[in-house]
């Protein structure tokens, strides 16, 4: 908490106000954050999705390969066994990391949302701070 010196009439306002300014500035700062992960969480939720939408069409792959194998001969049959495998390897890859990357977007939007209560937490008090100064200097004016 920053400590304002006083003038005839009160606080100094070069110091009151600077200290407006860069809380303002703070907040600006804390509000091209939120955008910028808002940004990034959107980007990697269309990741997500076009991940889910490659898993969709290899598992349907896998499920036309597998009726496909049974259709065809012996040797046929084990090469088409060897792509589903690959292709089941693949899925499980991709859906592993789109799984660790939404994991993280979860974890960063709950980061972001705890840090913005505690900013509005510490905003309030100091609102309520100088809404106490300017309380008192009222009192004072009036005696």
């Amino acid at each position: 908490m920053e400590k304002f010196s006083y003038e005839q009439n009160g606080y100094n306002r070069r110091e009151v106000n600077q200290f407006v300014e860069d809380v303002i500035k703070r907040t600006e700062g804390i509000i091209v954050r939120c955008q910028e992960q808002t940004k990034q969480i959107e980007k990697l939720s269309a990741e997500l999705k076009h991940y889910q939408t490659m898993e969709q069409t290899l598992k349907q792959a896998i499920v036309n390969a597998e009726v496909t194998g049974d259709n065809i001969k012996r040797m046929a049959r084990e090469e088409s066994e060897l792509i589903v495998t690959d292709a089941k390897h693949n899925a499980n890859r991709i859906v592993n990391e789109a799984l660790l990357k939404a994991e993280k977007i979860e974890q960063d939007a709950d980061t972001l949302a705890k840090n913005m209560k505690i900013f509005k937490r510490k905003l309030k008090i100091i609102v309520e701070q100088q809404m106490a100064v300017v309380d008192e200097i009222e009192t004072l004016e009036l005696e």
